[in-house]
């Protein structure tokens, strides 16, 4: 078992979950036939923003209310590869955080099931001029309480 990216605490209302199914396409293998590291980052996006778009915090939702959430950090475990035409499904998972920020984990699983690489991601949350917010803007804010709520289940 490996030690969560994201631990949590009493009371943190469990995570939210969006699973989106992908086929390993030619242009993301490398001369070995395997998907090429780089690629990784664009399939956790596509259960970030496929999670975001499913309970109203995606990327235009924080832009429309004058918030950008640009990428802090991004990491990536490998425990198998990925072949061209493989079937997979990537799992975001989003996790609870008190913090002007967002704190996504990544579960990749082959067609078989089996795990195929795992990672995070740690957004932070900025007014248009790029100055941090150190408070979660009131449109965020509303969204943790009904998350913290049960109403997001």
């Amino acid at each position: 078992m490996r030690k969560p990216y994201f631990p949590s605490r009493p009371g943190d209302p469990p995570p939210l979950r969006r699973t989106v199914s992908r086929t390993v396409r030619f242009e993301e293998v490398d001369p070995l036939g395997i998907v090429w590291h780089g690629r990784y980052a664009g399939y956790f996006e596509d259960a970030r923003v496929a999670l975001g778009e499913m309970y109203g915090i995606g990327y235009l939702d924080f832009y429309d209310n004058g918030v950008l959430a640009p990428l802090r950090s991004i990491h990536a475990d490998y425990h198998r590869p990925l072949r061209f035409r493989e079937e997979f499904t990537v799992e975001g998972i989003l996790h609870w955080s008190e913090a002007a920020r967002l704190n996504h984990e990544f579960v990749i699983r082959d067609g078989e099931g089996r795990v195929a690489t795992t990672g995070y991601t740690v957004q932070m949350l900025m007014d248009r001029d790029h100055e941090l917010l150190l408070v979660s803007p009131p449109f965020y804010r509303d969204f943790q309480r009904r998350w913290q709520d049960g109403e997001l289940a």
